[in-house]
């Protein structure tokens, strides 16, 4: 056996909701195949002394931490600010996922972290706090300035920015 099997056999069961994670915080897909071969590479070499804890906490903070490293260097980001043309070939579904992804795009980094753990990964704030390094009060504040901003941003879409219904919007 191996000394990495126990590491393949995670990446393998876990590694479609590492893969959402990594998108919902970069709102791209090759991007978040970087983002996530990144943070596997470095754990890889930590599996040991990860194995017998909570991996996927350690993977899924590991993320955050990397995607907000990367945000602070400069990058182009190009972004579509026109809104496609309502006709047929799209619903409402589609546009309001649309616009989301774009007012998502706009927050600060830990802004969108919060809101990505918070509403898609569904982690309590406690637990997002501990992902993020920070207090649960900081994590509530977070959330409620991130949801003001997503408001703002979109005012079409208010509606549908609140706790219960945010994850269905982002499907």
């Amino acid at each position: 056996m191996d000394r990495h099997d126990d590491f393949r056999e995670f990446v393998l069961a876990r590694q479609q909701v590492l893969m959402r994670t990594a998108y919902l915080l970069t709102g791209d897909a090759h991007l978040a195949e970087d983002l996530l071969q990144s943070v596997l590479i470095k754990v890889a070499g930590k599996w040991p002394k990860l194995s017998g804890g909570n991996p996927e906490a350690y993977v899924r903070k590991a993320l955050v931490n990397q995607y907000i490293s990367w945000k602070r260097r400069p990058r182009p980001e190009v972004l579509g600010t026109e809104l496609p043309e309502r006709g047929a070939s799209h619903d409402d579904a589609a546009l309001h996922r649309i616009v989301l992804r774009q007012a998502l795009a706009r927050l600060a980094p830990r802004q969108r972290a919060v809101i990505v753990l918070r509403f898609w990964e569904d982690l309590t704030e406690a637990q997002t706090a501990e992902a993020l390094g920070c207090s649960p009060g900081t994590v509530k504040s977070q959330a409620h300035h991130a949801l003001a901003r997503l408001r703002a941003f979109a005012p079409e879409l208010a509606c549908l920015l609140n706790d219960s219904e945010m994850e269905e919007v982002a499907r």
